[in-house]
């Protein structure tokens, strides 16, 4: 019998919480996003630095390029700027469904969300070795 493989994409994006919304609805989008992409074999990591979010997400396509539009209408964020999607060798958050970190300089995200295609991943991926995550 021959299973299939689905191949991964990841999308990484940098928003900003709104204005109104209270520092405590961060744990509400954790809750929810990890019930939701423990449901449709998403995995990735959130990064919250008080003010911007940073999220790298990874599944098939299909479903991770619906999940970014829903994120994108979500009134909890603004200025969501994708800096990079792509199709993926292999997970690299693979132990959890949505990892969790946040990270105390407001100013790391905002340079992040101005970085596009692979510098962005490469910024991404050595700001992970600084962080404390959370499974």
């Amino acid at each position: 019998m021959i299973t299939k493989v689905t191949p991964v994409y990841e999308v990484l994006y940098v928003s900003t919480m709104t204005p109104t919304s209270p520092v405590s609805i961060v744990k509400d989008i954790a809750v929810g996003a990890r019930a939701f992409n423990a449901l449709h074999d998403i995995t990735g990591l959130l990064i919250f630095d008080g003010l911007h979010f940073c999220q790298q997400l990874e599944g098939e396509k299909k479903v991770v390029l619906k999940l970014i539009e829903k994120i994108c209408s979500d009134a909890r964020h603004t200025n969501v700027e994708v800096i990079h999607n792509a199709p993926l060798a292999d997970r690299r958050f693979n132990r959890f469904s949505l990892g969790y970190a946040t990270f105390d300089d407001i100013n790391v995200l905002a340079e992040l969300k101005k970085l596009d295609g692979q510098p962005a991943v490469d910024a991404f991926l050595a700001l992970l070795t600084t962080l404390d995550m959370e499974a």
